[in-house]
């Protein structure tokens, strides 16, 4: 098939901009080429390679299936750009964008919770080991980690506290990323205690609500696990489940008060399909609200409980 570009009017010159006229022919791996003559294409400079401007010319028309591109003819043509798909380079983004680490990392021999096995990292096969398997000069590193799932920053799904409820691979992941998220600051308080009046103030559904108490202070020390961490009450665990939340997150040891075996606030929370994460770290560094949570775990079918790699995106201006 042959076609023949129509846009052949080099209107108003733009000393600034570029534009590329050539021949190309498209072979397409499934059969059948396509055949352009004097066809004409935004380009970002004057000095573009022959492969580059087949990458330009096949992701504009979109092609699907192509097998090999030749280009003949070229010439380079200073005009003003007409736009296209694929050729303008990088959309605008976010200038000033940042994001937040809010996990802690997981390393060898950690004490996430008093009681619990540390984790072990080792390797399974080792770079030294692994040139016996490749060509010189070649090697890999293939870890192997064993661990409790409660470890570092995790999130608890429904399954965590009952047997019927959603395991990891059942909980939807839009639930999980991209959540429009609010910080509950309760640092500096007297008591231990996060109750329902705290929690009052805020438009709270459908949010990653994050309470922060400043405990991740405490994050290696022995104080961290010793007791005496703050906690979200049963009241202010029913208030949010009315509430409907998208997640609730907290930076200690634990959502309930660990010298309460009912556990109402993990047990309110996850009946009422709301996943928790515990141990999150850096909530000094978030506003109150705008910017977006992720606390995404992996898949696993028959487990409640695995770590996260938690963070925050905050935007910044259109350039």
């Amino acid at each position: 098939m042959e076609t023949e570009n129509m846009d052949q009017d080099p209107g108003r010159a733009d000393g600034g901009q570029w534009r590329a006229q050539f021949d190309a022919d498209v072979v397409f791996a499934n059969g059948g080429g396509l055949q352009t003559r004097e066809f004409r294409l935004d380009v970002p400079g004057p000095d573009l390679a022959d492969d580059e401007l087949a990458e330009l010319f096949v992701r504009h028309l979109g092609l699907l299936m192509v097998e090999t591109v030749r280009i003949s003819g070229k010439r380079m043509l200073r005009e003003p750009h007409k736009g296209g798909r694929g050729t303008g380079g990088a959309a605008p983004r976010a200038a000033g964008r940042r994001t937040v680490e809010l996990s802690h990392p997981i390393r060898h021999g950690m004490v996430t919770l008093p009681g619990l096995p540390t984790p072990e990292i080792s390797d399974h096969l080792s770079r030294e080991a692994s040139r016996d398997h490749y060509a010189p000069g070649t090697e890999f590193h293939i870890g192997r980690i064993s661990m409790v799932a409660n470890t570092g920053t995790y999130l608890d799904s429904p399954f965590h506290r009952f047997g019927d409820g959603l395991d990891l691979a059942g909980l939807p992941l839009d639930g999980l990323v991209d959540l429009d998220g609010l910080v509950v600051r309760v640092t500096g308080a007297q008591g231990r205690a996060v109750d329902r009046n705290a929690l009052l103030p805020y438009q709270v559904t459908g949010r990653a609500v994050l309470i922060h108490t400043g405990w991740d202070g405490h994050w290696g020390t022995d104080r961290y696990g010793s007791g005496g961490h703050p906690f979200l009450t049963a009241r202010g665990a029913a208030w949010l489940a009315d509430q409907r939340p998208a997640l609730v997150g907290i930076d200690s040891l634990n959502i309930d008060d660990t010298e309460d075996p009912t556990r109402p606030a993990h047990t309110t929370l996850l009946a009422a399909g709301i996943p928790v994460v515990e141990h999150l770290r850096g909530l000094a560094q978030l506003p109150v609200d705008g910017f977006r949570f992720h606390a995404a775990p992996p898949a696993v079918e028959g487990m409640g409980t695995f770590p996260v790699r938690a963070y925050a995106v905050l935007p910044g201006e259109e350039r």
